[in-house]
């Protein structure tokens, strides 16, 4: 038992007072003389016998009565259990991530545990709260019950250890007392291993009663027909037992085509044909799950040729000609007397195919088409200066060419994760007719091959630069020494290389990745574009390329939806924005890792359980109680003992 205020207890000497009172009684007796008194002097001892008893207990009670009254002055109280943390500060980390869209008992998770907060937070408690996206630091549930009330789900996926980093980073002079309010969708045990136990982090998780959910995951071009594009719809089906599901198809609002989904696999493709032209809307579908990802916007524009250009002898670009059709570029073979410099700024890809000798002003003009977003194709000729190759290469990067071998070698290795082979192959091939050279060079490369010898060395390998690419060849191609332009292989490479960053098929943009995208216009030093859609408007980071912009849009926009590009009031492109689908499996549930962690129920339990073991026990007013009835017991033997 502890004292607030030990000094009074100083007091207690006191006590002395009623002994002494009880001792020396100050009134005396007189002694009256009677006839006949031995009947009186039984009355008389009687008497004195009961007075002493009376004396007694009125000394008893008023010892105790001044007793339990001093030490109640004194404010006696049994300290806390965890009394050394009452000063901590609290911090609540509120995961606002669309898993949190799934239905508990009481309804939908977020709004459940925002409805906890509000009502169940004391008004004097002061704390800091964290979301996935916003932070309010050092507030009350008075100042931020509007913040609550309005809070969103948001697109930014819940990352523990970056929240946790940001508490961690708030200088306090005490401890943290950190609540964190999450279905633990994908928590894994990089998420906790920051967190320190003496920081009392407690978890309250909500769960889910409806796990199954199905998702949008995808939409891309099947197949170009003549007037029409085939395009395919994958979703993805996370749970059991699905009911069949309505699926519509929108341009700009306006319903294109509907159809029913049944489940009988957890992977469906289902394909739409619509006419081949611009597209700006959106592909829905009717779940009872998770409602962010039942929707998937994408755009198709307005086929644009690309321009492309190759630099070489006319007999060795003919090949070039055959893939390069007119239907999709505008390609065009110069010599390297006729090349008109001034054309190159206005190209996409450039092809220096097989230059014996690349010229100092060529090299300057073509390193600044790279800078600002070109796509450049080298391949080499047998009669290559390797120290001219060498020093327009280290423009770029680290590829260096060494000696001509004359050695025959097989091509027979196909790099599938290759940006260039993306989406080419639907399987990977493993028995083709291999292609070979007669004569390769040797190179020192870094970078990852494209294609590979059956020696491992690489036949063809690249620099992918955030704006450009640059695609070299370790071996000429002419017939005279490679079958390659007979190879099956030619076109996909060929045709990828001269898209390389330029828009082709579906667009539908991830928020939150920040790959940079290309428009095709061409602006004044002083432009600006601006991203509008129905509801909101943003400016992307922006740099000026030529006869485009690249654009990089960090964790813009919030919202989901079709967005158009402006230059001032002029309409440039449609994009389209989708929620990344990180959340969707609902059976990534992962609570084995906050095992070792307090957890509890609810956010009105965490607060009872810290005023417990934090408040200390005042058992003052039981002494004030005690005192008032000794005071009363005193009143009484007054009255009533004789």
């Amino acid at each position: 038992m502890h004292f607030k205020h030990p000094e009074i207890l100083y007091f207690l000497f006191l006590l002395i007072v009623p002994v002494l009172v009880h001792l020396f009684q100050l009134r005396r007796f007189k002694t009256s003389y009677f006839t006949n008194v031995r009947f009186l002097k039984e009355l008389s001892i009687q008497a004195r016998k009961s007075s002493k008893i009376k004396k007694r207990l009125l000394l008893a009670t008023r010892l105790l009565l001044l007793l339990f009254a001093i030490i109640a002055f004194s404010q006696p109280y049994f300290e806390a259990k965890d009394s050394k943390n009452a000063s901590n500060e609290m911090y609540i980390v509120l995961d606002n991530s669309f898993s949190m869209q799934a239905k508990g008992k009481k309804g939908e998770l977020l709004k459940r545990a925002v409805q906890e907060l509000l009502e169940n937070t004391p008004e004097t408690a002061q704390f800091s709260l964290l979301t996935n996206t916003e932070n309010f630091w050092n507030t009350d549930i008075k100042s931020s019950k509007s913040a609550l009330q309005n809070l969103q789900y948001s697109a930014t996926p819940f990352e523990l250890s970056s929240i946790i980093a940001k508490i961690k980073a708030h200088k306090s002079a005490h401890r943290k007392d950190i609540v964190i309010i999450t279905d633990a969708v994908g928590l894994a045990e990089t998420d906790i291993k920051n967190i320190d136990s003496e920081d009392k982090p407690y978890f309250i998780i909500p769960e889910a009663e409806q796990k199954n959910n199905i998702a949008i995951d995808s939409v891309y071009i099947n197949q170009t027909l003549e007037n029409f594009y085939e395009i395919s719809v994958d979703l993805a089906a996370y749970g059991e037992d699905f009911k069949p599901v309505s699926m519509a198809l929108y341009n700009q609002n306006k319903l294109i085509a509907k159809t029913i989904i049944n489940f009988d696999t957890k992977k469906k493709k289902i394909n739409f044909t619509i006419p081949k032209e611009a597209f700006h809307g959106y592909v829905t579908i009717d779940d009872n799950g998770l409602s962010y990802d039942n929707k998937l916007y994408f755009s198709i524009s307005k086929t644009k040729k690309t321009n492309v250009i190759s630099i070489g002898e006319a007999d060795k670009s003919n090949f070039l000609s055959r893939i390069y059709t007119a239907a999709e570029f505008n390609y065009n073979n110069y010599s390297l007397s006729g090349l008109d410099y001034n054309s190159i700024e206005k190209q996409n890809t450039i092809i220096l195919n097989e230059l014996e000798e690349i010229p100092q002003a060529l090299q300057t003009t073509l390193k600044a088409f790279v800078s600002k977003g070109g796509n450049l194709v080298i391949i080499p000729s047998e009669k290559s200066s390797v120290t001219n190759l060498n020093s327009f290469l280290g423009n770029f990067g680290k590829i260096q060419f060494k000696n001509l071998q004359g050695t025959s070698k097989q091509i027979n290795k196909i790099n599938f994760d290759h940006p260039l082979f993306s989406g080419v192959f639907e399987n990977k091939i493993t028995n083709f007719q291999y292609p070979k050279t007669a004569k390769s060079f040797d190179v020192s490369s870094p970078y990852p091959a494209v294609l590979s010898y059956e020696d491992q060395t690489p036949f063809v390998t690249g620099i992918q630069g955030s704006v450009s690419g640059i695609t070299v060849f370790m071996a000429p191609i002419n017939s005279s020494n490679s079958n390659f332009q007979q190879s099956p292989l030619i076109v996909p490479l060929f045709y990828k290389m001269g898209q390389n960053n330029q828009k082709t098929g579906v667009n539908a943009l991830t928020i939150g990745n920040n790959q940079p995208y290309f428009v095709d216009v061409l602006l004044t030093k002083d432009a600006i574009l601006e991203v509008k859609g129905n509801d909101d408007s943003f400016i992307p980071i922006q740099q000026i390329l030529n006869n485009k912009v690249r654009l990089t849009f960090n964790d813009f926009p919030e919202t989901a939806g079709n967005y158009s590009v402006f230059d001032k009031k002029n309409w440039v492109e449609n994009l389209s924005f989708n929620y990344k689908r990180t959340e969707s499996d609902l059976s990534q549930v992962n609570t084995n890792v906050v095992s070792d962690f307090k957890t509890a129920d609810t956010i009105s339990t965490i607060f009872s359980t810290l005023q417990t073991e934090r408040t200390d026990s005042q058992i003052w007013k039981w002494f004030v109680i005690f005192a008032l009835l000794f005071l009363a017991l005193e009143m009484a033997i007054i009255k009533f003992v004789k």
